[in-house]
């Protein structure tokens, strides 16, 4: 029996764990991955059991991007066609980017191309001092097209345009501080790390997180006028007098877990 290319596992406390499940190919992805991905992230935006999302992948390698001989294939295709492929792969990407839940990027080895991807779409990552990096596109005379627009969100556009054009490979320490992973932390160690992370983020309101991360991806770019600020005004007005809100500072003053833990 063939296995699956993608593992979930979701566990009693409102963790939820997408494996990537290639390691012969070290992960990369071709359309099968892509649709499995993207579907089972919006099953789990949709499940009120799950609380955070952690993305990891099996063997050495996080993900080498797409598969190459799916490229290949897909090059003696049509142009409409490979329109087609583009955009089911910037749907995952946007799926993964605007999940209400927290995402945690598990980067266990090499992301290359759409891997790096992966992890700029992501909200917190942390990475194995043994990952390597590389947003390789150009080496393959591609670019990093659907990707783009969260790698510059991830790292900036000066350090975009020295490592999307030159392709070169950068280890972790690098990685951390472009600003791609938040932690780097010995193989070893980086399970613990990411139990931590998810510990961490499951003692928090989760509607809570949920407004927040829409409320970051509403504020770059945007002057702080009038508008802004009664948005901001609005949101907190709103959390403060709903169920989660109310439980959370009480929780807080009574010295006591909030209604949402799970412990």
């Amino acid at each position: 029996m063939t296995e699956s290319p993608l593992i979930v596992d979701v566990a009693a406390d409102g963790r939820a764990t997408l494996t990537l499940n290639r390691p012969d190919v070290h992960n990369a992805f071709d359309d099968i991955l892509i649709a499995l991905l993207t579907r089972e992230l919006n099953d789990l935006d949709r499940n009120r059991a799950v609380s955070v999302v952690v993305l990891a992948a099996a063997g050495k390698s996080f993900c080498a991007g797409a598969d190459l001989k799916w490229m290949q294939r897909m090059a003696e295709d049509s142009e409409a066609e490979n329109q087609a492929s583009a955009e089911a792969l910037a749907a995952l990407m946007k799926t993964l980017n605007g999940l209400s839940k927290p995402t945690v990027a598990e980067v266990q080895g090499a992301a290359y191309g759409g891997g790096v991807g992966l992890i700029c779409c992501c909200d917190i990552a942390i990475a194995s001092d043994a990952a390597q990096f590389s947003i390789s596109e150009v080496k393959l005379g591609l670019i990093p097209s659907v990707i783009s627009p969260y790698v510059v969100a991830a790292i900036g556009e000066r350090q975009a345009r020295r490592y999307a054009i030159s392709a070169e490979r950068f280890d972790a320490i690098e990685a951390k501080r472009i600003g791609l992973v938040h932690e780097v932390i010995a193989a070893e160690d980086l399970p613990s790390a990411v139990d931590a992370m998810v510990e961490a983020l499951l003692a928090n309101g989760p509607a809570a997180m949920a407004e927040t991360k829409d409320q970051i991806a509403g504020v770059p770019n945007r002057p702080v006028d009038d508008r802004l600020i009664a948005d901001s005004a609005a949101r907190i007005a709103r959390i403060r007098v709903s169920d989660e809100g109310r439980e959370g500072v009480a929780a807080f003053l009574e010295k006591r877990q909030p209604g949402w833990t799970r412990k």
